[in-house]
């Protein structure tokens, strides 16, 4: 399917991604602390967010006097651009690959971290000091934490022999081609190709990436600067961080951006580790349930199957992560970079080298 398709529905994912998320973050908070929640405004408080967006679009847009205006009226432009430009090489069903980039993981890891300059720009333009403050504790996280990111992806990448996100979804299910080696289970006479299901996903044939998956997920949140990691906009102590002089709608962007980033990593981490796009359910016997929910490459079934199981993975994925928001106390700076240098770092480049010797056992 063409790539201007595919760009049209995350035009309407996303946007529609944040209005679900949103109020699906409020009842999630409000169920773990025992509270109601939005309640007022439509049934259950469906309509709560088009109320705050009607409100933020009747704010006024305020530049600081002594501001960087250049700078200022940029920044949320720059951070909403570059997360949204890491959608273009998302597959989301067979032969629905978006601009199917042969470099498809490297792309990603490379233009989502231009995230960080338009973090830099909205402190340093605000010329306020909470706001500078915030702009370098998201530098610091981010780079520090985009290591071990990197490095758990990088698992992935040496075991598949590839960058392309579509290979791998391929990788992990019944469409497997038959030359793809999987890891272990062919030496045991386990045909995974034919199996399908979960016993296909990365994190079942190679056991160590699930220690590679749970890096890669406390490493997305600090890049999202999601609780326990949301020092940047550390609102006890330097006000909102980065966005602390911006308003109405140049505001919501940060927050389109933030809801956009959640998405996005958590689409990278179903697709890397838990199967992507394909079925859960395995083929038991005569009992096919991985080709009966998999539709096949090509046809409207198969968009539909392969939309519905990816999207489903990452909204789990995207639930964790409202969940560890409202559960964990923030971290302080010190407790950050301890655990981002000293203890995920490590690990990752354990698991890194683990790859390489599994890789070349031939496992």
């Amino acid at each position: 399917m063409s790539f201007p398709f595919t760009l049209l529905i995350f035009l309407l994912v996303v946007p529609g991604f944040v209005v679900v998320g949103v109020y699906l973050e409020r009842k999630v908070s409000a169920f773990i602390q025992d509270r109601m929640g939005p309640m007022e405004v439509g049934k259950w408080g469906l309509l709560q967010l088009f109320a705050d967006l009607l409100k933020l679009l009747q704010k006024e847009d305020i530049v600081p006097k002594a501001a960087d205006r250049r700078l200022f009226l940029i920044a949320p432009f720059v951070i909403f651009v570059s997360v949204f430009a890491g959608f273009a090489i998302v597959p989301l069903a067979p032969d629905l690959a978006g601009s199917g980039a042969a470099v498809g993981v490297f792309f990603l890891l490379t233009i989502v971290s231009v995230d960080v300059i338009g973090l830099l720009m909205a402190g340093w333009g605000s010329n306020n000091k909470y706001a500078l403050f915030g702009a370098m504790r998201a530098v610091a996280q981010i780079i520090s934490y985009e290591i071990p990111l990197g490095l758990s992806i990088l698992c992935v990448v040496m075991l598949t022999q590839t960058l392309d996100l579509q290979i791998i979804s391929f990788q992990q299910g019944i469409y497997a081609n038959e030359t793809v080696y999987l890891f272990g289970m062919r030496k045991l006479g386990i045909d995974v190709t034919n199996v399908g299901g979960f016993l296909a996903w990365n994190i079942v044939r190679n056991p160590f990436l699930i220690i590679a998956y749970v890096v890669f997920f406390i490493a997305s949140l600090a890049e999202c600067n999601r609780a326990p990691f949301d020092l940047p906009e550390g609102e006890s102590e330097i006000v909102a961080g980065f966005h602390t002089e911006y308003s109405g709608m140049r505001w919501a962007l940060f927050m389109l951006s933030e809801y956009g980033m959640m998405l996005l990593v958590c689409l990278l981490g179903a697709i890397l580790f838990l199967g992507s796009w394909n079925t859960p359910l395995p083929n038991i016997g005569p009992i096919k349930l991985a080709e009966w929910t998999s539709g096949e490459p090509g046809t409207w079934f198969g968009y539909v199957t392969g939309i519905f199981w990816l999207l489903g993975k990452a909204m789990l994925g995207i639930l964790i992560q409202m969940w560890a928001r409202w559960t964990l106390p923030r971290l302080r700076v010190d407790q950050l970079m301890y655990l981002g240098w000293k203890v995920l770092t490590p690990v990752g480049l354990v698991l890194f080298f683990i790859s390489g010797i599994w890789r070349l056992a031939g496992i």
